[in-house]
């Protein structure tokens, strides 16, 4: 199992085995990571949930890991110390490993295309709706 947290430029990964036994810590940079997991035998890696880890699922499922998503707020509980790259990946492992976790599920790129535009709408529909209810109220309409 491999807890990956994902950063700008350096990713961190921590692999445990089936004991619980860490058998991988290391740090990659953006363009190693594909070739990285491209040596390893299918396993199942974690990832918190964010607009990158979808493109990041999709990636590795085309080279035969199995990616999770969880969303960070439970992955959270499990972090022990200070919030760095290292703590992160560390706590996304242990948390792969509680069975009543629950998983987002990777978006393809047609629904990150949906919800981008989604999100970039209702800001609009709100502005336009502060300036019909200004002139409203400016000329009592």
């Amino acid at each position: 199992m491999i807890g990956l947290d994902l950063a700008k430029n350096v990713f961190q990964v921590h692999g445990i085995d089936v004991f619980g036994k860490v058998v991988l810590r290391r740090k990659l940079r953006r363009g190693e990571v594909l070739g990285f997991f491209v040596t390893l035998p299918p396993a199942t890696v974690g990832m918190e949930a964010c607009g990158g880890a979808h493109y990041w699922a999709r990636e590795l499922a085309r080279l035969g890991h199995m990616a999770r998503l969880r969303p960070p707020a439970y992955v959270k509980p499990y972090v022990k110390r200070g919030k760095t790259d290292t703590v992160d990946a560390q706590a996304i492992c242990e948390a792969m490993t509680c069975p009543t976790m629950r998983f987002v599920p990777t978006k393809s790129e047609a629904q990150q295309a949906a919800a981008v535009q989604l999100r970039t709408r209702e800001p609009l529909v709100r502005q336009r709706t502060q300036a019909v209810n200004a002139l409203r109220a400016q000329f009592g309409w």
